[in-house]
């Protein structure tokens, strides 16, 4: 048992540690989002640029797609390496997910410009557009790595895991004896 929680917790730092990578294609591919500043009496506001723009959304649907696709490879990668499952095992490959989606959603926000959009309007200028920070509004979405890595990994170890011996008792359920 001490062998499988020691194989589970270097799984899920390994699968963790991929939420760099998510963090920096996210941030990457991300559709930007342009705000635009202006004064109105003595303060600055801040605009989206194009009201209906679907910008906003996209940010969240990169992240997702994203994330199921790293919880894809995830799960194929460890089950590849280890080609039976086993509680440690999935717990781990769930965490290590969890983590990585949380790692990379703090990290994209990171590099993403300053959250201060008035700074930034104040220093592009009335009128001229800049991009917003990097958000993750739909928080649901750090689920869609593990989600997915779970799904994938029990769909694997199901069609390919190792069975176990089916032992029949002498003539049951029609099966001759040996």
């Amino acid at each position: 048992m001490k062998a499988e929680i020691r194989e589970a917790a270097v799984t899920a730092v390994a699968v963790a540690l991929g939420g760099v990578l998510l963090g920096v294609l996210w941030w990457w591919l991300a559709p930007r989002v342009p705000y635009v500043g202006d004064v109105v009496g003595d303060n600055w506001v801040v605009y989206l640029k194009d009201s209906e723009g679907e910008q906003g959304i996209g940010v969240d649907g990169t992240f997702s797609l994203l994330a199921l696709g790293f919880g894809a490879v995830s799960a194929l990668a460890v089950f590849l390496v280890r080609r039976r499952g086993g509680v440690p095992l999935v717990v781990a490959l769930a965490v290590g997910g969890l983590l990585g989606s949380v790692l990379a959603w703090r990290l994209g926000v990171w590099l993403s410009p300053a959250s201060d959009v008035i700074a930034q309007a104040r220093s592009a200028g009335k009128g001229v557009p800049f991009d917003a920070p990097l958000t993750l509004s739909a928080k649901g979405a750090l689920l869609a790595w593990p989600f997915a890595a779970l799904a994938l990994h029990l769909g694997l170890t199901g069609l390919f895991g190792p069975r176990d011996p089916e032992e029949f008792p002498a003539g049951a359920y029609g099966v001759p004896g040996a």
